[in-house]
């Protein structure tokens, strides 16, 4: 089989030169007629096929990386959905992602905050380990099995075992697991359930401090889990609840690996804790960002929901 990188250069007949243009038209990077050809001639249609099939393998390479960007562009957008709120919700949400120095690849981070006809602000996020296209697609899935078994009146470990299901079936490795966090909020009373497979603790963003919550937790998504408890917690009016990734406190932040670590991210947090949220949410980030960037910048996606009672 012919390499497919190699240039053609087609001789013709004595005075065939429509075969040649034809040959042209069909792929061939040039032609020489018989009996035209000398030294010079040929030398320059070798050089000029050489240049052209590189042209043609160059172009065809951009229109790939351009089909991937739209590809990635797409799953992208269903890892990160934009909130589905009643009109008056109870709530102001912040949602902010950043992706890492791996901008080839695709990562496994997806949210979604969905408000019931109850006026409970449903908020989820979750981290399919790995990267890639099919990491991006399995958080997908869940993604949008999460919010349907939520319309569907599906709580607690009812909707986890739901979805570790989908995950199982839908995952193509033995391997493949997703930690997730789930809150469900009263806006009303400031009450919430919060479940947690796996997944990394929330920060309680109040007008001075923020605090580190770390609801009891069962095992990720995948791993054969059945039951996870269920916390309930109460949210004060004026504080502000932020979901995360693991992607915002594992980034390299000192010499020697030294990661910034959770407590690294609480005094990062208590250092911007006056501002308000979307503004805290941009310096939270910020900060992480910068201190990871002399050190190759970040390592992982970051994705990051921050939810606050409405004043009444």
């Amino acid at each position: 089989m012919l390499d497919p990188a190699v240039p053609i250069i087609v001789l013709t007949g004595l005075n065939d030169e429509h075969f040649g243009v034809s040959a042209v038209a069909s792929g061939a990077q040039d032609y020489l007629v018989k009996g035209r050809v000398d030294p010079e001639m040929l030398r320059r249609a070798v050089l000029y096929s050489i240049e052209r099939k590189r042209a043609e393998l160059t172009a065809v390479d951009l229109h790939a990386s351009r089909l991937r960007e739209r590809e990635n562009a797409r799953l992208e957008r269903g890892l990160l959905p934009s909130p589905l709120l009643l009109d008056d919700p109870g709530v102001q949400i912040v949602t902010k992602s950043l992706p890492s120095r791996r901008d080839a690849l695709l990562g496994g981070d997806f949210y979604d905050i969905v408000q019931t006809p109850d006026r409970t602000v449903h908020v989820m996020m979750g981290d399919v380990a790995g990267h890639g296209p099919d990491e991006a697609a399995l958080g997908v899935a869940l993604r949008i099995g999460w919010r349907a078994l939520t319309f569907a009146g599906l709580r607690g470990n009812e909707r986890m075992r739901q979805l570790d299901r989908i995950l199982t079936t839908e995952r193509h490795g033995p391997g493949i697991f997703a930690t997730l966090l789930s809150v469900a909020l009263d806006p009303d009373s400031g009450e919430y359930d919060v479940v947690r497979a796996g997944h990394p603790g929330l920060l309680a963003h109040g007008p001075d401090a923020v605090q580190w919550v770390e609801p009891k937790a069962g095992a990720a998504l995948g791993l054969g889990a059945k039951e996870w408890p269920v916390n309930r917690l109460a949210l004060p009016e004026g504080h502000g609840l932020v979901l995360l990734t693991d992607g915002l406190f594992e980034g390299h932040a000192g010499h020697d690996g030294e990661r910034l670590g959770e407590e690294g991210l609480l005094e990062l947090a208590n250092s911007v804790a006056a501002l308000p949220g979307e503004d805290f949410v941009a310096a939270l980030i910020d900060g992480v960002a910068s201190r990871a960037r002399p050190h190759g910048g970040l390592s992982d996606d970051i994705a990051l929901v921050r939810v606050e009672r409405s004043s009444v």
